[in-house]
């Protein structure tokens, strides 16, 4: 029997989106889904859900949980990862709370910034593990990352783990029509080209039958701008350098040296840029999953539609050898001419029976693409720290953070690096 693997299974309302999208897809039929999750009461929650989903659907599907991660894994031919290693207790609040005491503020820290840096720290070694696991049990399976951050994530699991990966986020396919739809122009018909690294990927050309979109773009976000909204921080980057960006405003924020500062206050005001975004997400997330769990999991009636999430689409078009296009994260074999080879980054990608194949971008305006080296240095760097264990190099990706060095000294950043090592104890592994 074939079998799509799910680490981090127990992010329940997540598996319902991919796993159920897998269970609308005919090709899939016969499949097991083989659920692994370190939180066995969540593990269970996915379990029973997924199985009233599965009656409801009529899918011919089978669905099992395990304790033991390689059992998972054994025989996989696509393995789904969507782990979160620390949680939001204890390491989502070091992450903001330990640089809060050095006046270093971030919205959503799961990318770069000092908070991308050490979530990615304490994430490679399970990665790697997770890689180690899949070259025993399953070494010709697709790893499918959903997990940040996805750049070095990624990155990792090719380079180091030496697995077959390519990282999936929603923010490629979402961004037109948003866009769109939040300056009142219809989405419909509209041809677009998308490339750079996640979360900071440009939208490179927009059209309708020929006719290029941005200049009406700029028109109406000029005009949108003079009014509070939720995307001013996207607006503001398109304005001064040209490009809109895949992301979300809140994200990129913090993933530049512009826009969250101490001796500007009134940046954050102005632009509507919501500090400590991520906590509050979480805090609210766990309050509604109390109330949700009962809906979710003992919902004998529970239905589903298709998502727009990759994962059933990648699956499909490797399954039947139809062609799909998606935004896949992947390394930089001379796709992106002037971003470094050692990057991982996001271009689209046409998958099918053989794989995923991407596709040759060229050159990125270079304005783009030096914001984009920006975040690649932190990212490269953090890489290096990871994989050495060497101290001086989790100071030094966090010496080329773009927002950490625009607010810290090189003393300061030591001791906040310090602060973090130290606060997060067990969630990592020793550095020297």
């Amino acid at each position: 029997m074939d079998k799509i693997a799910f680490i981090g299974a127990g992010s329940t309302v997540f598996a319902k989106n991919v796993l159920g999208d897998c269970m609308l897809t005919p090709s899939l039929r016969g499949f097991e889904f083989a659920l692994f999750d370190i939180n066995e009461e969540r593990l269970k929650d996915s379990e029973r859900m997924l199985l009233n989903l599965k009656v409801q659907l009529g899918a011919d599907v089978e669905v099992k949980a395990y304790q033991d991660r390689k059992q998972a894994l054994a025989g996989a031919k696509y393995v789904i990862n969507a782990i979160q290693v620390g949680g939001y207790e204890p390491c989502t609040v070091i992450d903001f709370e330990v640089p809060k005491k050095y006046g270093l503020r971030q919205t959503i820290g799961d990318t770069v910034g000092i908070g991308g840096i050490f979530r990615a720290l304490r994430t490679i070694p399970v990665m790697l593990s997770i890689a180690e696991d899949m070259q025993e049990v399953c070494p010709d399976a697709w790893f499918l990352n959903y997990t940040n951050p996805m750049a070095v994530l990624t990155n990792v699991m090719i380079t180091h783990g030496g697995i077959k990966t390519v990282g999936l986020c929603h923010s490629v396919q979402v961004c037109v029509p948003n866009l769109l739809r939040s300056l009142n122009m219809d989405p419909e018909g509209v041809e677009y080209k998308i490339a750079g690294i996640n979360h900071m990927a440009w939208l490179l050309e927009i059209k309708r039958k020929g006719v290029d979109l941005y200049p009406e773009i700029k028109r109406r976000a000029r005009e949108k701008q003079k009014h509070k909204h939720d995307d001013m921080v996207r607006f503001e980057i398109m304005d001064k350098f040209g490009y809109y960006v895949t992301e979300s405003s809140e994200h990129n924020a913090e993933y530049h040296p512009y826009f969250i500062k101490r001796t500007h206050p009134e940046l954050i005001e102005n632009l509507n840029i919501p500090l400590d975004e991520y906590p509050r997400r979480c805090v609210a997330q766990i309050e509604q999953w109390r109330q949700m769990r009962e809906l979710l999991v003992e919902n004998k009636n529970l239905q589903h539609s298709r998502t727009h999430e990759y994962a059933s689409y990648l699956i499909e078009a490797m399954e039947t050898n139809q062609p799909y296009k998606l935004g896949g994260n992947v390394m930089n074999t001379g796709l992106i001419e002037n971003l470094p080879r050692e990057a991982c980054v996001e271009v689209p990608c046409l998958v099918d029976a053989s794989g995923v194949t991407p596709t040759y971008v060229g050159r990125l305006p270079e304005q783009c693409a030096a914001l984009n080296r920006t975040n690649i240095n932190t990212q490269l760097m953090t890489i290096e720290a990871a994989i050495t264990r060497k101290r001086e190099a989790v100071y030094q990706a966090a010496f080329l953070d773009p927002h950490t060095a625009s607010e810290l000294t090189l003393d300061e950043i030591v001791a906040l690096c310090d602060d973090l090592i130290e606060a997060h104890g067990n969630w990592l592994p020793e550095f020297h």
